[in-house]
């Protein structure tokens, strides 16, 4: 492993810190925001050209990953959320459902590149995202129904927008790219130059899209730190739990090591610029909701540059350990 790849969890983490810091300035935070989109559109262009477009056909027809991602995603983290949020969260509920708002939804975007990272299969863990994204917006009404009692629907609009930023777009001009290349014969000067050069600069576009997300709320976080002591536990026992399920499953499956990265890292990175906005035009009247979608990341995203160097540990010990065997 690289110096650079061994700094990856360092740079995540300086990456929260950096934003928050930054986001005490008025100015960059009222513009934060919008470089939070184009930053993570870099990341995943740079993902989409390292995939190529026949691996995603196969990840389609693995249907252990398939059932297993959508069982846990959506039946199990749902009554996970809700439990814990009864636990810890009963006498504050708007950060109960800021909470279940926040574990319900999927990630989308930025979980690709700790996939990454972690040496999974990115392309099983994009074919996935479609369904993930489609089932979340249409399951979360329901859920706050069944959970909270609260019924808001969310607008056609979110779901497209969504679909089309933050998944269709890289993907097209990341194969319009390779098409590009192959029709002028430069096949070798994509390979060696361009798709190596996006590799490596993947984990700098998600920092920079965490400097930009934190940078926007940083001030917010600051006034209400009580609130972040108050989510601490449920979210990091959410993904705990989530961690050895996906294992325990991932190992009852025998799926190879890169599928059960991609398990983990699907069932427990969480979508939060999307429950945001919907928590932003669903419940305007209730701020605390919008925090704690803000608040989850600042957990989020240290864990998960821990997790994906703890699945690359448990990679290589597994290499050893076959190595020893095989002597």
């Amino acid at each position: 492993m690289s110096l650079f790849e061994k700094l990856q969890t360092v740079i995540v983490i300086s990456a929260v810190g950096l934003g928050i810091s930054l986001g005490q300035v008025s100015y960059i935070e009222q513009v934060a925001e919008y470089f939070i989109v184009p930053f993570l559109l870099f990341m995943l262009y740079g993902l989409f050209l390292s995939v190529p477009s026949k691996d995603l056909k196969k990840a389609l027809l693995n249907r252990k990953f398939a059932s297993s991602s959508l069982i846990i995603n959506f039946l199990w983290t749902p009554l996970l959320a809700w439990g814990l949020g009864a636990v810890f969260l009963s006498e504050h509920p708007a950060l109960w459902i800021g909470f279940i708002m926040l574990m319900v939804t999927p990630c989308t975007d930025w979980y690709l590149a700790f996939t990454g990272i972690a040496k999974g299969s990115v392309a099983l863990s994009t074919a996935i995202l479609p369904m993930n994204l489609i089932l979340q917006v249409l399951l979360l009404p329901i859920y706050l129904l069944l959970f909270t009692g609260v019924m808001k629907m969310v607008g056609m609009s979110v779901l497209l927008k969504s679909i089309i930023l933050v998944l269709l777009l890289p993907f097209l001009l990341a194969n319009l790219t390779t098409y590009i290349f192959n029709k002028r014969k430069q096949k070798e000067t994509y390979k060696k130059i361009i798709v190596p050069f996006f590799e490596n600069t993947q984990i700098i576009f998600l920092s920079l899209a965490i400097v930009a997300m934190f940078a926007s709320q940083g001030r917010n976080l600051f006034e209400n730190m009580n609130v972040v002591m108050l989510l601490f536990i449920p979210v990091i026992l959410f993904f705990i739990i989530n961690f050895l399920l996906g294992r325990i499953v991932s190992h009852f499956l025998k799926m190879s090591y890169e599928d059960s990265v991609s398990l983990n890292l699907t069932t427990l990175a969480r979508n939060s610029p999307i429950a945001l906005a919907i928590a932003v035009t669903a419940f305007p009247d209730k701020p605390l909701i919008a925090l704690a979608l803000v608040i989850g990341p600042l957990i989020e995203l240290p864990v998960l540059a821990v997790v994906s160097q703890l699945l690359l540990t448990i990679r290589r010990n597994g290499k050893v350990s076959k190595n020893i065997l095989g002597d």
